[in-house]
Formats: C-alpha cells, sequence, structure tokens
C-alpha cells in the first residue's frame, strides 16, 4: 500500500513521495521540456494549463508534506500575487509592519491604484491582529519576520481570523513546514519561496501555494494559467532534489544558528541580535510555542556606522556578501542599503546560516569585525 505524508515522519516524505513507482520507470521524475502534449491523454494537452510531470513532482512533494494540495509559480512572488489576485477592489488588507520587501511594493502598487485599502499592525501585537479579524478581508501574516525576525502567534491569530471569515495567508518561507504548519493553525493558505529553503541551492527561482481550501485551490490554479506565472521544468526538477535533503540541511543550519546567536550576543562589536531561539528575543516565549524549530535566520546590529557594516560585509570569507537566504552557503547583507528598506537600522545584518562548521563561520566573523576596522 502506497505511504502517505500521514504515515511517516516529513523527513521521510521528502526523500520518498513523488517518485515514479512503475517498474523500469528512472526513480526521479525525469525533465519533462514540453510545452504541448499529444491530445488524447485526460488533463494533459497543454502545460500552461495542465502542467507537465515534473510540476506534479514538486507539488505532490510539498503538498503532501503539509496534507494539503500545493500550485507551484514561477517565483515566490508569483505565488504571492495570485493570492492578491483573490481579492475583490475596495478589500482591506492586514499587514504586519515588518514584512518581505517585494510584498511591500506589490501592496502599496494596488493601494494606490485604489484596489484595497491596506492596515499596518505591529507583528507581535497580537490584540490588534485579534481585532483586524474582523475587519479584514486578508489577513497576510509572515512569521518569522523579514528581516526582525519576529515571531506572530499563529494560533490565536489564525483561529479567529477563520471565525471571521477573513482568507488568513501566511509567508512561510524563514520557518518552511519543518518548523511551522501554517495550515495546522488554521490558516486557508501557507506561501514559501521554493527559491530559499526548499531548492537550498542557489540555483532556481520558484514559489508555492499551499491550501486545503478547494475553491481557492482552483483559483490559484486559473490565476497561474491566467497570467503565465507558470513555473520551469528545470526549476521544479531541481526544487525536488533540493527538497529532498530539507529537514537535513535546517536541521544542520538551525543548530548552528543557535550557537552563532548566543556568541553575538555576548561580542562587543554587536549591539542588538535578533533570533527567536534566544531567550532575549521579544517573541521567544510564541516561538517555543509555535515552531518546531528557530530556523537558520538571524539578523543583528553593529555598533559603529552603516560604513563599518558594509566593511564586516565585504571583509568575510567564508560568509558570501549576497542577498537571499536559506541555501546551504551562508550569506549576508546589509539591509538598510537596499532601496526601500532605509527604514531599518543602518548597521543592521541579516545573516542566512549554510552548513558550513559552526567554528569556520564564526571565525569568519571575529575576523571581519576586526579586519572591518579603520
Amino acid at each position: 500500500m502506497k505511504l502517505t505524508a500521514n504515515d511517516i515522519d516529513a523527513s521521510s516524505w521528502l526523500v520518498s513521495a513523488a517518485r515514479p513507482t512503475e517498474a523500469g520507470q528512472a526513480l526521479n521524475t525525469p525533465l519533462t521540456p514540453a510545452s504541448n502534449f499529444v491530445i488524447g491523454q485526460p488533463g494533459r494537452e497543454y502545460a500552461r494549463d495542465d502542467g507537465t510531470p515534473t510540476w506534479e513532482s514538486l507539488e505532490v512533494l510539498l503538498g503532501g508534506l503539509e496534507k494539503a494540495h500545493a500550485v507551484a509559480f514561477s517565483s515566490g512572488m508569483a505565488a504571492i500575487a495570485a493570492v492578491f489576485d483573490q481579492l475583490d477592489t475596495g478589500s482591506v488588507i492586514a499587514l504586519p509592519d515588518d514584512y518581505y520587501q517585494g510584498v511591500v511594493g506589490l501592496a502599496t502598487a494596488g493601494e494606490q491604484r485604489g484596489r484595497w485599502r491596506i492596515e499596518r499592525i505591529a507583528v507581535a501585537d497580537t490584540a490588534s491582529w485579534v481585532r483586524a479579524c474582523g475587519t479584514s478581508d486578508l489577513i497576510w501574516l509572515e512569521s518569522p519576520s523579514n528581516p526582525l525576525l519576529t515571531v506572530i502567534d499563529l494560533e490565536e491569530v489564525c483561529k479567529t481570523a477563520r471565525k471571521a471569515g477573513s482568507i488568513v495567508a501566511v509567508d512561510n518561507t524563514f520557518a518552511t513546514p519543518i518548523n511551522q504548519r501554517p495550515l495546522d493553525f488554521g490558516a486557508t493558505v501557507a506561501l514559501q519561496s521554493v527559491t530559499k529553503f526548499v531548492g537550498g541551492h542557489s540555483d532556481l527561482l520558484s514559489g508555492v501555494a499551499v491550501t486545503r481550501d478547494e475553491r481557492l485551490l482552483h483559483a490559484l490554479r486559473k490565476s497561474r494559467e491566467l497570467t503565465g506565472a507558470t513555473p520551469g521544468t528545470l526549476e521544479c526538477f531541481l526544487a525536488v532534489r533540493g527538497a529532498r535533503t530539507m529537514s537535513l540541511r535546517i536541521e544542520r543550519a538551525q543548530q548552528t544558528a543557535q550557537v552563532l546567536a548566543e556568541r553575538l550576543a555576548t561580542h562587543p562589536s554587536v549591539s542588538v541580535i535578533r533570533y527567536p531561539g534566544l531567550a532575549s528575543h521579544l517573541t521567544h516565549a510564541v516561538a517555543r510555542r509555535v515552531l518546531n524549530g528557530f530556523g537558520s535566520v538571524m539578523s543583528f546590529d553593529l555598533r559603529g556606522d552603516a560604513a563599518y557594516a558594509d566593511r564586516v560585509c565585504q571583509a568575510t570569507r567564508l560568509i558570501h556578501h549576497a542577498t537571499s537566504l536559506g541555501a546551504v552557503e551562508s550569506t549576508m547583507e546589509r539591509r538598510a542599503a537596499i532601496p526601500g528598506q532605509e527604514h531599518l537600522p543602518p548597521t543592521l545584518l541579516r545573516l542566512s546560516v549554510g552548513i558550513e562548521s559552526v567554528e569556520d563561520l564564526w571565525r569568519d566573523l571575529e575576523q571581519a569585525f576586526i579586519a572591518a576596522k579603520v
């Protein structure tokens, strides 16, 4: 009998699911570089409408992981835009005050065109989120948030929002389904950038929306079809390959992140450290309740100025001075240097911890703090 995600651990599901099972087939779903198919097979005529076996492999893998259905997109932003596309003109959206810059741009552009009205709420203000559930058509949550790593009480907010009839969307990119299952808390849809932890190797762009709501599932598929936001076959193949090791990569990276965060918390070059796994973190208590692990992304403020922070990023030898996150290699950047992020502390560095040796990463940070001094 075929195993389901209810039968085995998430790590086993990621390794075993979405593979061909017939005798003589390849063990991995092969690349299917096709735009159209021979008419006659039900449900498979044109790739933009019907997908390919390679897409389906990724959707089965990630959907089953959350005991739901997944819709793969060309990027994380494409998945996000498809959710926003479900809103009627005049809708009200509740957004956190700390969230992904791409969503900032999308939401702001829509508000300026009169498509919707935005209400901003502090990430950790659970009471305000609960109040917003009765007046907002879309509750948009990102937890942990980017880049301040604040954790939302998803259990309380999702429960209230669903009772009020709001769409509850959770950007689960930082936590991944390994550390957090928003749908289990009552969220309508969970999204993640497959580019990050799922792919894990900085070599693809893709996104996914996962839901148990049949109406929304069909609507997201139709939005993907009509906008042409379809994922590439190669990208899906690489994403499945990367997802096979996601559980192991996250386990290793977050163990290292905890050690680095604890050391950075007492380092004289650091004034503030933000990591949900630290008892000093603003939402540590919530994180312990809603997360299965604290993840591998942190941010910290350096003592000094923006120029010093820039030099630290440029002085690392092992940690790459690059944007994005969730890959096998560690990356670090000064977020306030990015257009639209100027409101952040000028010396805030976001560090995505990879799977390198913890001692090598620590030595790299220490030498960069020293080398950047003038």
